[in-house]
């Protein structure tokens, strides 16, 4: 991990310039000065770059807009034993993520102005991406009376979640899609009917049986997002559905689109690459909210990925400690890091033929920073220079003690990945390289 200050211009050359933002998939060079893009796509090299300029050759390697991962658990504050929001940065730039979009589920919870501006302080400070934070819905994510979101907005919230809860009371959910609607906020919900997936730990079905444990039935979801639809379809507002994980809810999310209502959803990556059967013989770090799918929801979702059905690739990343980790299945708790995996196991995909690199970069930066109405996103000249470089080649075997997090609760421990980050640039400064 690096940070130093770069002055003088920069050019990153000889490089495949991917931007989905002005569907730009050609080789040539980018040119940053004064932490913004001055210009990406041609070959500046030849035409001659400005006086001191620093060149990189990057040998044909990707560059692409810095990712926005739309979905990311932080303890701090409150519970800064499992992640800081200095140790997420540090990993985030190793993978890429030159954008963390933080979780209100804190100690306290992210519920009012002045834990929004400690929030954005901290990282300020501390972290070598751009943090910022969605706040809670409802007061202390109790799901009961509503946040003032006009005021957490102002204060800097990007948008509006419960985090990994749902809010089971469809009257209160209606008034908040109303009060966002007023104040152009989006909404980001967790689909899940708690009293469908009761004590489950495991997408429900014949392998859940085998291993003895019980189900989460994938109707817990559908029929969840099946009443957002219908509820922001009486009040116009904008809607996010954070995880989609199984075929009904794609044909529910496909239809509510069809119809013109602001609905997107995002998928994770744990979802988009494993299925059920890798939790093997127990492995705990594969236990997930929501639990991982069959193979053939799996590949419906990177289908829809694909098409843009589905919006956004997020990491999901939450850490967890040995104490809660190392368990019985049933009694471990949920969840799984991925700020630092979320591109080189996304490039699987891309190795694989579900996905194009442009397709990758759009769900994982230029449609998360749309939907969030940040400047990231982008490599258009006079936008930020936030930017990832990656080979999407190099093979490498993952070891979770060279992680940066915090915790290191990975679901790719040992997996044998092809692609990664070789240098990650935050509004023109270099904050990750790999040598």
């Amino acid at each position: 991990m690096i940070a130093r200050n770069e002055n003088r211009p920069l050019l990153l050359a000889n490089a495949r310039v991917i931007d989905p933002s002005r569907d730009l998939d050609q080789r040539g060079d980018v040119l940053i000065a004064d932490g913004v893009i001055k210009e990406a796509g041609k070959n500046i090299r030849a035409s001659g770059a400005p006086e001191g300029t620093e060149i990189v050759d990057v040998n044909g390697q990707v560059i692409a807009p810095g990712f926005v991962d739309m979905r990311a658990f932080i303890g701090e504050p409150g519970a800064e034993h499992r992640e800081t929001l200095a140790t997420a940065s540090y990993a985030a730039a190793a993978g890429g993520v030159t954008t963390i979009i933080c979780q209100p589920e804190t100690d306290p919870p992210i519920d009012d102005p002045a834990t929004v501006d400690f929030v954005l302080r901290r990282a300020r400070d501390n972290a070598v991406v751009h943090i910022h934070p969605m706040a809670a819905l409802t007061k202390g994510l109790e799901g009961n009376e509503m946040t003032e979101i006009g005021l957490l907005k102002a204060a800097g919230a990007v948008a509006f979640t419960e985090g990994a809860k749902s809010v089971m009371n469809a009257n209160v959910f209606r008034r908040a899609l109303t009060y966002a609607r007023d104040f152009d906020a989006l909404i980001v919900h967790h689909t899940e009917e708690q009293n469908l997936t009761g004590s489950g730990v495991m997408n429900a079905g014949e392998y859940a049986s085998r291993l003895g444990l019980s189900g989460i039935p994938k109707a817990a979801e559908t029929i969840m997002l099946e009443r957002d639809i219908r509820l922001v379809e009486i009040t116009g507002g904008r809607y996010h559905a954070a995880s989609i994980t199984c075929i009904d809810s794609l044909d529910v999310l496909r239809r509510a689109k069809d119809r013109g209502l602001k609905v997107t959803a995002s998928a994770s990556i744990n979802h988009l690459a494993l299925n059920e059967n890798d939790i093997g013989s127990y492995r705990t770090f594969l236990k997930l909210r929501p639990p991982l799918r069959g193979e053939q929801d799996r590949a419906a979702l990177a289908g829809a990925v694909a098409e843009g059905l589905v919006d956004v690739i997020m990491s999901d990343h939450d850490p967890q400690d040995v104490e809660v980790k190392r368990l019985p299945f049933a009694e471990a708790a949920f969840g799984a890091i991925g700020l630092e995996t979320m591109l080189p196991v996304g490039l699987r995909l891309v190795h694989d033929g579900s996905l194009t690199l442009s397709a990758l970069v759009r769900a994982m930066s230029t449609r998360p920073a749309e939907l969030l109405e940040l400047p990231g996103g982008t490599l258009r000249p006079g936008s930020p220079a936030d930017i990832v470089v990656f080979d999407p080649d190099v093979p490498w075997v993952l070891d979770r003690d060279t992680l940066k997090s915090r915790c290191t609760n990975t679901a790719f421990d040992e997996a044998k990945l092809q692609g990664r980050a070789t240098r990650t640039i935050v509004a023109g400064r270099t904050v990750y390289e790999y040598v």
